[in-house]
């Protein structure tokens, strides 16, 4: 059974899905729990988690820590410099400590250095390494890049959904990993689609590179995704992964955007899952 279906974003590249199992399903069962009232009306039998992080894994071995030796220089794809330049953006709108970019054009690898300086003023990347800033940064740029990788995602994803799967819910890049899987087989029967903290909506960073490509008719619009009925999508205004928090406006109005505060960590996963906002809009889709 996988009535529920959960797949992960960027920064699980040394997890698994045995791990990633236990702790994002306590998290479901306990926001479900809020929202129900009451325990039972879910189980971890019903729920299924989509795991891919170790196709990031980078081959060879690293000395000292787990990340790899990257820099501002290394930030060299179009891609990179464009998310890396609306992360600032963000983060100077929302952290006063955050000095806002200055307009100017500057080199790929000037705009990654001053945006990278920058960023480790914020409180959102208080926690984050230059160079894991960098690594997230390249996993984007994998995904939408590499067809292999891109493949490879994508058939995790499809080899977890069954018969009886009813709700995805998808964090992060996972919810592109989601969308492009749920319009891709519109004759599954997944009929709710829950997405926590996602970049969907991002122009030119996400938005035009995403399959299907949006429309043009009538402004810049996504397709809507297979046989989904109800699109619930859940993010914390601080979340500056997030960066366009209201999908509504690039999906259609059948997209109801809600809004949580999941504190200092407004990106976090299992802060998103234990929101009794989240445990209604999965129970929404169960029979």
């Amino acid at each position: 059974m996988a009535r529920v279906v959960m797949v992960h974003g960027i920064n699980n590249t040394f997890g698994g899905r045995p791990r990633m199992a236990h702790e994002w399903t306590a998290a479901l069962l306990g926001g479900v729990e809020l929202a129900a009232g009451l325990p039972g009306t879910l189980s971890n039998r019903d729920i299924e988690c989509v795991f891919y992080g170790d196709l990031f894994r980078p081959a060879g071995r690293f000395l000292g820590d787990d990340l790899p030796f990257l820099a501002a220089e290394d930030v060299d794809d179009p891609l990179e410099v464009q998310l890396l330049l609306a992360w600032w953006e963000a983060a100077a709108r929302s952290d006063p400590g955050v000095p806002p970019p200055d307009g100017r054009l500057l080199s790929a690898r000037a705009t990654a250095r001053a945006a990278l300086l920058a960023l480790a003023n914020s409180r959102f990347f208080a926690h984050v390494s230059e160079r894991m800033l960098v690594w997230w940064l390249k996993q984007v740029t994998l995904y939408f890049t590499q067809s292999d990788v891109r493949a490879a995602i994508q058939r995790r994803f499809a080899s977890v959904v069954r018969s009886d799967t009813r709700v995805v819910v998808a964090h992060s890049l996972g919810s592109v990993v989601a969308y492009e899987a749920l319009c891709a087989h519109p004759d599954w029967a997944v009929t709710d689609f829950v997405t926590l903290g996602s970049p969907l909506g991002v122009p030119h960073v996400i938005l035009h590179r995403l399959t299907p490509a949006p429309q043009r008719d009538h402004g810049l619009k996504g397709f809507w995704p297979g046989s989904v009925r109800r699109w619930v999508n859940v993010t914390d205004d601080g979340d500056i992964v997030a960066l366009q928090p209201r999908l509504r406006d690039v999906f259609g109005d059948r997209v109801t955007d809600v809004g949580i505060n999941n504190g200092i960590a407004a990106h976090d996963v299992q802060r998103y899952l234990t929101a009794p906002e989240v445990g209604a809009a999965v129970l929404a889709g169960l029979p």
